[in-house]
Formats: C-alpha cells, structure tokens, sequence
C-alpha cells in the first residue's frame, strides 16, 4: 500500500509518501514541502494569528492534493510543537482536520524523539550499539539515548531553530551580540538534560537528524571515512569546525547565506540558530562529532506503522510509542 506521512512543523508542512509492505522498508515516492515558518505567527499571547492559520490550511490542503495525485491509499498527519504549544491550539487543530479530512495527531517531545530515535535504529542497525541522538526543528530540539529500538531516555527542550531565531536573532544579519546571547541562554536551557544524559553510559555512536543538521553537515562536515557503500552518503559533523562557522554565518545576511553550500532557502533565516542550539548542545553533552542520518520523524512513523501492519493492531495512534494522550478536536464526519 501507499501510506502518506504528512508533518506539520514549526518550518514546513512537509508530504512524504512511501510504499509500504509488513517485513520491507519504506520506499520513498514523493516529498513535497511547503515553507510557513510558523513563529512569525505567533502573537503576543503565543496564539498563531489567523495569518498563519491560512498559512497551514493552504498548505496542508495542497498537500492533500498531492496525495490524491499520488494514489495515497491512508495519511497519517502529525503536528510537533509550533501546534502543541499554541494558545489557541484547538481552533488550529479544528482547522487543520477540515481541511486534511483526517485525524491529526499532535505529538508530544517524547514522542518526537521516540520516533526519531527509531528511524535512526533502524537506518544503522544494532551494530550501532548505545546511540545518542540530537535532531533539531523549529520549535524544539529533542535529545536521546539507548542500546533498543526506543531509547531508555528522551527529552525535548525548547531550543528549535525557529524559536531561538524569533527570540534572539531577529535582526538580518543578527551580530555577534545577539548570537552570544544565544548562547548563554542555550547553556542554561540545556543543561539539566545534559546532567542526566552525562549520568548514563557513554555511547557508541552520536547522530544527528533533521533537516538542519543535514544542512549544516554539507556546509561544515566531510563524509566518512572509507566508506564506499551505495545509498545516502554517509557525513560526519564535527563540533570544531561548526564553532568556527558560527561568527561567519552571524555575520551575512539572509541572501548571502542561501549561496552557502547546503543551505537551502527554507533554511536561511534559521540556520545561524539552529548552528548556535546545535553546538552548545554538543559542547554540554561532550560530543565532539556527530553522524548524520537521513531519516528522522517521517520516516520513524512509516516504520511504526510497517510494524503494526505485521502483527494486525489497530490504528496506530493507538500506539503508546506516540506519548501521552493529546486533546484534538474530533475526527471530521463522513
């Protein structure tokens, strides 16, 4: 069958379809994205304004569209913490399923990096051993550790690329004042879930998710060494090298960073603080590189729901793997 998985984050809403099978991987069909950048949204009472609700509903409703196209046969909408966090959440839920025609489910942080953690496990196998995980968005960054399939620990802190660019990088280009105090506030924010990650053992493997990391991993990092396997090829991001960027990238304006190699221009005005989370995130957790997957949320749900087809559960939002329960709005009628 053709499931669609289709992710309505805090930079884009972002269709994946895939063909799916019980014992097979997920083979990707079509990816479609639209950029709304959903912070430029949010109103003083942290409400999306409803500017940016026509902004999701245009975009989701295209997106469906392009399901239809695609013969999707079932699609799975998420929404992570642009949505959760909204004053006025509800309504924007309400709006989305309209237009979507289908549930949403709005995932919690643990759920996020649950489901990442998963697509990461299955991309490198368990001769990974204990992997530690970082994948940032727009809203959140998500942190994870674990030797299984689900990581014995998972926490989301509020440091998406989104957020911090809105909060203390608003200006083009933002300096070198603005980014240091980024920073500051980046250390202080990550460091009680640093103290518990520290407290585990070491792992085997570091990687990072996201379309930012990947993006900065073009700009910054270097493919790994010796391999010679077909496929994504495999790219290393190293702490040293992505501290160096930071003041350059502080420095250009928006136009001049998407000339950047990797830098694409959904990315362009965030990726300066997705640089800065990123690396103070490593320096507090002591990670002197990191691996790059390409798989991540999206594809951490395909997998979810491969492996529910396998054993004949039911939905799988029924599946405890996708966090606590969240208030949605109730499924449209027929």
């Amino acid at each position: 069958m053709r499931l669609g998985v289709l992710d309505i984050g805090s930079n884009t809403v972002h269709l994946l379809a895939a063909d799916v099978r019980p014992g097979g991987r997920p083979l990707a069909t079509t990816s479609d994205r639209t950029i709304v950048r959903l912070m430029r949204f949010l109103t003083p009472s942290g409400a999306i304004s409803d500017e940016g609700i026509i902004q999701i509903v245009d975009a989701v409703a295209r997106a469906r569209e392009v399901a239809e196209r695609e013969n999707v046969d079932e699609l799975l909408a998420t929404a992570t913490s642009a949505v959760r966090e909204a004053a006025n959440g509800p309504e924007v839920i309400a709006r989305i399923e309209e237009a979507m025609g289908a549930r949403l489910q709005v995932l919690d942080g643990d759920a996020e990096a649950r489901l990442t953690f998963l697509a990461v496990r299955r991309w490198f196998g368990w001769a990974a051993g204990q992997i530690l995980l970082f994948d940032i968005g727009g809203g959140s960054l998500e942190l994870a550790l674990g030797g299984d399939e689900l990581p014995d620990l998972a926490v989301s802190v509020p440091l998406g690329a989104g957020r911090m660019t809105v909060q203390f990088l608003p200006d083009d280009p933002p300096g070198e004042d603005a980014v240091e105090r980024l920073r500051e506030h980046a250390a202080a924010t990550i460091a009680p879930a640093a103290e518990q990650f520290l407290a585990q053992d070491r792992p085997d493997r570091v990687v990072g998710s996201s379309k930012a990391i990947r993006s900065l991993a073009k700009l910054v990092g270097h493919p790994v060494p010796g391999w010679s396997g077909s496929g994504s090829e495999r790219m290393l991001l190293p702490r040293a090298e992505l501290g160096s960027w930071i003041p350059r990238l502080a420095r250009l304006p928006a136009s001049a960073r998407q000339e950047l190699p990797g830098i694409t221009p959904d990315r362009t005005f965030q990726i300066v603080a997705a640089a800065v989370s990123l690396h103070t995130a490593m320096t507090a957790m002591k990670v002197d590189e990191l691996e790059v997957s390409p798989w991540a949320l999206r594809e951490g749900v395909l997998l979810r729901y491969i492996e529910r087809m396998e054993w004949g559960l039911p939905s799988v939002f029924a599946d405890p793997v996708w966090g606590s329960p969240t208030a949605t709005a109730a499924p449209p009628a027929d």
